[in-house]
């Protein structure tokens, strides 16, 4: 993903820019990435060691996939996003739960007051992920897990490769009002992502890969879900003048060619996810 340097990143302008992506795309999310990123719901879970009678704060939660997994478990969920549209979705699909509007980089929750933290591909959409980790650290009570994911690197995950090749490929810049985000891949890396739980004094750490493959039924269900289903990259598409949005749809064309199944498209997919103990 195409982002300036840290000393560009203007925070509070990053987070605003992807509240208002969300209150647009929360339905396209849904449809697109539901059973995607629904697939890491388990796995997240069971890396907090939820069961029945944790209480559990799903940060960022979005359509509320893994908090509806961890109400399945018997487990007290707490679902909070900083999207209202988001909010409103997972209430109207997971009607027992308890969803609330919060930002997940200010927490509106006492100290300790939660035995799992979990955020599934939250912490690589806030303009503060340092911060965001204390939060999530001071709201958690001793003894008790938190964890994360999010996307393994473009050359490991090519349903993100294919697109992020094409803009490389097409010499596509980030448009000048687009606001400058933290780096979309930056907590791939094992040692980063580690040291994000490290700060916060966390323990018995550990980060893992999640491999899986997705499948789209022609390239152009494939782009128009990631126009319809992202933020940061459908601004960076939809921002070009209409010359370089071709070029990139055509590199994006011979990319995908890589993975025809026929008319279909299979691309494999990797995630990281990343957890830790606070310590009692």
């Amino acid at each position: 993903m195409a982002d300036r340097n840290d000393a560009a990143i203007d925070p509070d302008a990053f987070d605003a820019f992807e509240v208002a992506g969300w209150q647009q795309r929360a339905s396209g999310y849904d449809r697109v990435f539901g059973s995607m990123t629904s697939r890491l719901a388990e796995p997240l879970l069971d890396a907090a060691s939820v069961a029945a009678g944790t209480r559990v704060l799903d940060v960022a939660t979005g359509p509320g996939y893994v908090a509806g997994r961890a109400a399945a478990r018997g487990a007290s969920v707490v679902g909070v996003d900083i999207a209202a549209a988001m909010v409103e979705l997972a209430s109207r699909s997971h009607p027992g739960v308890d969803f609330r509007e919060a930002d997940a980089q200010a927490l509106p929750f006492e100290d300790a007051s939660f035995d799992a933290v979990v955020g599934n591909l939250a912490i690589l959409h806030l303009g503060r992920p340092e911060q965001a980790a204390g939060e999530f650290a001071r709201v958690l009570d001793g003894g008790g897990r938190l964890a994360l994911t999010t996307w393994d690197s473009p050359e490991r995950t090519p349903f993100f490769g294919v697109i992020v090749g094409a803009v490389a490929d097409a010499g596509a810049t980030p448009p000048e009002d687009l606001p400058a985000g933290p780096d979309f891949f930056r907590f791939s890396a094992d040692e980063a992502f580690d040291a994000l739980l490290a700060g916060q004094g966390l323990e018995d750490r550990t980060v893992t890969r999640v491999p899986f493959t997705v499948r789209f039924s022609s390239p152009d269900e494939l782009w128009d879900g990631l126009l319809a289903g992202t933020v940061r990259m459908a601004a960076l598409i939809e921002g070009q003048p209409a010359e370089t949005r071709r070029r990139i749809r055509e590199a994006f064309d011979r990319r995908v060619a890589e993975y025809r199944q026929g008319e279909a498209v299979e691309l494999p997919v990797a995630v990281k996810l990343a957890s830790g103990r606070k310590p009692v």
